[in-house]
């Protein structure tokens, strides 16, 4: 595992071009710079929840005893299951009511980006290398400003390419994140088989 695995592991589950719809839904009361401004700050948090997960989830999971390999397994089994919803969507409203109010955490930074799939992630590649963990720290910083670079230009992607090629770009992500979810399972089950 090195940084660019965590890169793209962490963009694809952020799926950053699947919430593009949905940011542009709840963000449609508000003018153009405002709309930036609330995606920058709604990113920032979302940030600094990963990076808590990053650094402090693993001692979590210690208090909890819980195994790496179990960890493994429970994270390939949860990111396969977002890469079927990715692969085959069903209508995805966020339970959220405007009335012209900003949005604040909730929705945009919790769940959509740093939702319980990013935070089972980061907790899964902090354990099972603790030693580079600025070596993921740096993955996840590179995972979210790809995003955040999406989510920025998301009027301009939705005019320029349409909802079609977004839904279309998702069921990819969600194919190769399929991948991704299979090789971690299969690694958990690699490491609990030696433990026998």
């Amino acid at each position: 595992m090195n940084v660019y695995t965590v890169l793209i592991t962490l963009f694809l589950v952020m799926d950053p071009i699947g919430n593009v719809p949905i940011f542009l839904s709840i963000l449609a009361p508000f003018d153009a710079a405002k709309r930036r401004r609330i995606i920058v700050r709604e990113m920032l948090v979302a940030l600094l929840v990963l990076s808590l997960f990053l650094f402090f989830g693993q001692y979590i999971l210690q208090a909890m005893h819980i195994e790496e390999h179990a960890l493994g397994i429970g994270g390939g089994v949860v990111l396969f299951l977002i890469a079927l919803r990715m692969v085959f969507p069903r209508g995805r409203e966020p339970v959220y009511d405007p009335k012209d109010e900003e949005p604040f955490i909730v929705p945009l930074a919790v769940p959509l980006i740093a939702g319980p799939s990013s935070m089972a992630t980061v907790i899964l590649f902090a354990s099972q290398q603790p030693s580079g963990i600025w070596l993921w720290f740096l993955g996840l910083l590179g995972a979210w400003f790809a995003s955040a670079c999406v989510l920025l230009s998301a009027d301009l992607i939705r005019k320029r390419l349409g909802n079609r090629f977004i839904t279309a770009m998702e069921r990819l992500m969600g194919m190769i994140l399929t991948t991704l979810a299979i090789q971690m399972l299969l690694s958990g089950i690699r490491d609990f088989a030696q433990t026998l």
